[in-house]
Formats: C-alpha cells, structure tokens, sequence
C-alpha cells in the first residue's frame, strides 16, 4: 500500500500537479495539508474520476487538510475529537483546520498540519506548543485503542540537525528549537517511528525549500515534512522516499510530497509476534 504526504500549498492553484503526480504515481492514499479551500470549494470531481474518495477539513484560505483514498475510509474523524478530558482547553484549536483522521485498511490515517509558529518570541509559537501537546494526547487516546497508526503530514519541526541546510544558522530557533523538538518527541514516545531515518541516516535530504533566494536551486531546504507508523508497522515498510520533482514544477508547492510503501499481506497474523523486528528512532 502507497501511501503518500503533500503540503499543497492550496489545491486550486495546484490542483492540475496533484493531478498530474497521482497519475503518475497513483498512491493508494495520498493526505493533503494547506487545501486553503472551504469544504464546499473543495474539487472533489477530478479526483473522483481518477478512483479517489475525498474526504476534506477545509477553510478559507488558510490551513485545511484532506484524506485522498483509493481504499474505503471509514470513522472518518476531524479535528481532536476525544480529548476533552485529556486536554480541557480543546476548544482553542476548533477554528484552524488542520487535523483529520480515518480507518483504512486496518491502519488509523492520522493527516495533520502543525502550526509553522512564526518566531520563537510569539504567540504562535505557544499555539503551536500547545497544539503538539494536544496531539500527543490526541495519541495517547489512540493508543489505548491498540490501533495501528499512520501518522503524516506538514509537521514544521526538523526533528535534528541532519534535517535543516545549515544547522549553524538555523539550528535553536523557529522548527528547529529544543522545545519543538521535545514537544514533537512527546507526540511520538517512541511508539512511534520516523518512516524516513530507517532508511537513510546521512544529512541532505529535503522535504521543503523556501520560495525565495533560489532556495530550491542551491538545494537549501529542511525536512520538515513526515511520515511516522507504530513500531509495529516497521516489519511491514518497504521504502520511505522524498519525490523532489514536483518542486521543480511552473508555481510549485514549496514542499515535496514524501511516501512510504508498506506490504500489509498477513497483517493480521504476525504484528506482534516478534519483538526483534522493531526500530525504535
């Protein structure tokens, strides 16, 4: 199963790319972050005629996430539904949409869009703090489930040094803070793990280029885009790649979808039965 991650960066400017790359790669699920779309906007149409189901968490023009599936997606969820007891302020993070859920294929598809945060001395900095911290409880409910999990999407964290161009400059401030990165570590707990790093440990490779001082160009990027799956998963991953080409696009997103192929044959029948088959990043 093909499953694949894009920050869009708005589906109606980029609509004809994604089509283009669904043709072209035809993942089974693909989650979209930055839709920038109400629900109601959303071109559902094209990608129906492609096989997809559609299932949206939009606003306007800012923020919005979206679940593409070839696969049936069922206990479609949006935003951080369970967590009231866990996190009683919740209610603060209704207006932004930036998180939505489904089962598909015995996996719980987690698709989420964290806050950028602006700069360390901001208050958006503490939304998006507050906002990991939520998603982690929003994790911990999952968990108690005993539900396998995929999680993916635009998190704005470079989890270490080997994931930023020049860690000199940036490393300790915006995406790269110590705080982010502990309340990024706090999300996952080591149950779950970074689908990319099982692969590949060296440093260059990006996920997200800045538009401007020819970034992309001279190959100055971050990752900061992730698929994370339980640990239980890993037995099952095939390969975890980063599809620059589309960034090299007319009026590109500025990020680059990122995939992981999992063979989920016998599913049932051996998760659990050795331990010795998993990582742990």
């Amino acid at each position: 199963m093909l499953i694949a991650t894009w920050n869009v960066n708005s589906i109606r400017t980029r609509l004809s790319q994604v089509l283009d790359w669904l043709n072209q790669i035809n993942p089974d699920i693909l989650c979209l972050q930055e839709t920038k779309v109400i629900d109601d906007s959303f071109p559902i149409e094209p990608f129906e005629k492609l096989g997809y189901s559609v299932e949206v968490y939009g606003q306007k023009s800012y923020n919005g996430v979206a679940i593409i599936s070839k696969i049936k997606a069922e206990n479609i969820k949006k935003g951080f539904y369970g967590c009231t007891d866990s996190y009683p302020n919740i209610e603060i993070f209704t207006d932004q949409k930036r998180i939505i859920s489904a089962d598909i294929n015995g996996i719980k598809i987690i698709n989420v869009y964290v806050p950028n945060g602006s700069s360390l001395e901001s208050s958006k900095f503490e939304y998006k703090i507050n906002w990991l911290n939520c998603l982690a409880s929003f994790l911990d409910e999952q968990e108690k489930k005993g539900e396998l999990i995929c999680l993916m999407g635009d998190f704005n964290v470079a989890p270490s040094h080997l994931d930023i161009h020049d860690p000199n400059k940036y490393g300790g401030g915006i995406m790269a803070s110590e705080m982010e990165r502990n309340a990024l570590n706090n999300v996952l707990k080591k149950r779950l793990i970074d689908s990319f790093r099982i692969f590949e440990q060296n440093t260059g490779h990006w996920s997200w280029w800045d538009y401007r001082n020819n970034a992309f160009e001279l190959n100055k990027g971050w990752r900061i885009d992730h698929i994370y799956i339980s640990k239980e998963l890993s037995s099952k991953l095939k390969s975890c790649v980063i599809d620059c080409s589309p960034r090299g696009n007319l009026r590109p997103s500025d990020h680059a979808p990122v995939m992981i192929d999992l063979n989920l044959n016998d599913i049932n029948e051996d998760f659990f039965e050795n331990d010795d088959n998993f990582f742990e990043i």
